[in-house]
């Protein structure tokens, strides 16, 4: 028959015991009084070890609790004092911007650039640069990627929305259907990678029969696109030159050789883009300023409500990034793509195969 024991746990030794598991060595004055008021009470069992494992680890999930608590406030206090105050998940916005829906410009205002070319040229670093962001040197291939800025300018508000629709290069279905709802396009290829620019002048007849199929045309329609030449700034030898470029795709077309890791270009590329899609050139990264998301929003939506309340008032272009943009639904383009059929002519029954 096993007897009934009282035993008091030793402050000391397992106060080292939780250094050891949570790797903080600081000991404060409530830490140590929890540890004390644990240590005081008496604990009846009828076996020793398996009651010091349970009440040993009842004492480590309150002091873990207490720990990750001070060490928040330590975080918060931190950023604050350094100017990068954390922004806490509540102030973050609740759902995507979409300027139109929400009345807060007109449908003239809004715009979407299509981003097409071969695997590994540079298409999502071009697109960082838009955004305002850094060059990043790992490769990653890219699925599909959806970005939206909104941009306030000469108190009127702009809102681009920039796909690059990479996977869609074996899905002729979904390809043409991101043609169509393209307002404007950006082909990209490598200056080292013959193959990528022969990929760029396949995408660019692709995109003006698409065109001239939709508009009921007898020839190939003019497209309003750019064609970006990258990785200007590599010392191997290149397998695409400018008279090539121009002799192929002819002198009429945008041509721009880029650099998205040095920017060497990308001004003028971005400001023909603007040009094309008859958006101010203030819309250039380097005309601008970033601004948080909520800053934007409030520029718009007054505390009362009242639209455009702020906006009148603010005279230097800026803009906004929107980190919970996502891609309409095929649905939704679909819609888009008959609608702007039915403006000229009556629409074939389906226009994306």
């Amino acid at each position: 028959m096993n007897t009934t024991e009282k035993f008091y746990l030793p402050v000391d030794g397992i106060f080292e015991m939780f250094n050891s598991l949570t790797g903080l060595h600081h000991q404060s004055s409530i830490t140590h009084a929890v540890l004390q008021s644990a240590a005081h009470t008496p604990v009846t069992q009828h076996s020793k070890v398996s009651n010091i494992s349970k009440a040993g680890m009842g004492i480590i999930k309150t002091v873990r609790g207490h720990w990750r608590q001070q060490g928040s406030r330590v975080v918060t206090s931190r950023s604050s004092s350094s100017g990068n105050r954390q922004v806490s998940t509540d102030r973050l916005p609740k759902r995507s911007v979409d300027l139109l829906e929400l009345g807060l410009t007109k449908p003239r205002n809004c715009h979407r650039i299509v981003v097409l070319g071969a695997p590994k040229v540079g298409k999502t670093n071009i697109i960082q640069r838009f955004l305002g962001q850094e060059f990043e040197e790992e490769y990653e291939p890219t699925i599909e990627d959806f970005h939206r800025k909104l941009f306030h300018i000469n108190g009127e508000a702009y809102q681009v929305d920039l796909l690059d629709a990479t996977s869609e290069r074996n899905f002729p279905a979904k390809r043409r259907l991101s043609i169509l709802t393209g307002d404007t396009f950006l082909l990209v290829f490598s200056l080292d990678d013959k193959e990528s620019f022969n990929e760029v002048c396949e995408l660019l007849n692709e995109i003006k029969a698409a065109k001239a199929k939709l508009l009921k045309l007898k020839h190939p329609a003019r497209v309003p696109a750019v064609i970006c030449g990258n990785k200007a700034d590599l010392d191997a030898p290149r397998a695409v030159r400018r008279s090539e470029v121009t002799e192929i795709l002819g002198d009429d077309v945008a041509y721009f050789e880029t650099s998205a890791k040095d920017c060497a270009g990308l001004d003028g590329m971005f400001k023909a883009l603007a040009t094309l899609g008859g958006l101010p050139d203030e819309t250039s990264p380097s005309r601008h300023q970033i601004i948080p998301l909520l800053t934007y929003q409030s520029l718009y939506l007054g505390q009362r409500g009242r639209r455009g309340s702020r906006a009148r008032g603010l005279a230097a272009p800026c803009a906004a990034t929107d980190p919970l943009a996502r891609r309409p639904s095929f649905t939704s383009d679909l819609r888009l793509v008959l609608s702007s059929s039915t403006k000229h002519n009556k629409p074939e029954r389906c226009q994306i195969q």
